[in-house]
């Protein structure tokens, strides 16, 4: 018996890196996967059926069940086509996992709109989009009076939450925005029997290693027979348990690294100076730290 027996997937960016390994080894523990993946660069430029379909093979070859989708989560179309796909090949839906993200690294001064366009594009509108029509498709079977016990995972990173990075304003920009969506996405799909979580991961992937002072770190080798820290494959046992019937938890940010999982929390307060009557600069300016 596998943890997601019966279970309903669908996985974007999951033809390679981190979104590969959480479909094998969702599919390993018995769910059904929709393997979604445009097959873009690094960038997001460009389109390849061969990611997805890949993936589906290696899923079937180990006797699971998957299809391959391609289409683009940045259109609202996109998405609906992607959940409308899980439906109709496999029956329901249970799970999603919003993993698909790309990099177009600018400072400041230099980022153009189209880069800035182009990740929130992927990352940000990509998480709603999925979102919304995975929400409308369980409020409408709640409604009608079907059980739903269905999940969400959502892909943030320290970039956003921990660690803003620079150069990556776009992306830190969108992966804090994930985590606030996850948020409020858990508080309104609760009463429809929806569980909405995030993941902020760190492992080894096309992206990490094309992120100016990172490729290094994540490129070092690992002696035979050692624990690889930065695998993707450490992330996704992680994403497992919050797809799985028997995980109750919302509304939760996890960072998930190697051998170690810790819980988020967001803006809270740090110092407070307060007043009885209205602000003046200068005691502003000598009560903050």
């Amino acid at each position: 018996m596998g943890a997601l027996d019966g279970r309903v997937a669908l996985i974007t960016g999951a033809g390679r890196g981190i979104g590969r390994e959480h479909a094998l080894l969702l599919a390993r523990e018995g769910a059904s996967v929709v393997v979604n993946d445009l097959g873009g660069g690094n960038d997001g430029s460009g389109a390849d059926d061969g990611p997805a379909s890949s993936v589906v093979a290696e899923i079937r070859a180990l006797g699971g069940s998957a299809v391959a989708n391609t289409s683009s989560v940045t259109s609202w179309a996109g998405a609906a086509e992607l959940v409308e796909q899980a439906v109709t090949e496999f029956g329901r839906l249970d799970v999603v996992v919003n993993n698909a993200g790309i990099l177009r690294d600018a400072f400041v001064a230099g980022i153009t709109e189209q880069q800035w366009d182009d990740v929130i594009a992927v990352h940000l509108k990509g998480h709603a989009a999925v979102l919304h029509h995975a929400a409308a498709y369980w409020k409408s079977a709640s409604k009608a009076g079907s059980p739903v016990s269905a999940s969400v995972i959502n892909t943030a990173s320290a970039s956003g939450v921990t660690l803003p990075n620079a150069g990556q304003l776009n992306y830190g920009a969108a992966k804090a925005g994930i985590a606030a969506m996850t948020l409020v996405a858990a508080a309104e799909l609760e009463r429809y029997g929806v569980r909405v979580n995030a993941i902020a991961p760190i492992a080894r992937t096309r992206l990490t290693l094309a992120t100016p002072g990172m490729g290094t770190i994540f490129a070092a080798p690992v002696a035979e027979g050692e624990f690889d820290a930065f695998s993707p494959a450490n992330i996704s046992p992680l994403v497992a348990y919050l797809a799985s019937e028997k995980c109750a938890l919302t509304g939760k940010v996890f960072a998930v690294q190697g051998g170690a999982i810790s819980e988020l929390a967001g803006w809270h307060d740090v110092k407070v100076i307060e007043t009885d009557g209205p602000w003046e600069i200068d005691d502003i300016a000598a009560r903050l730290p």
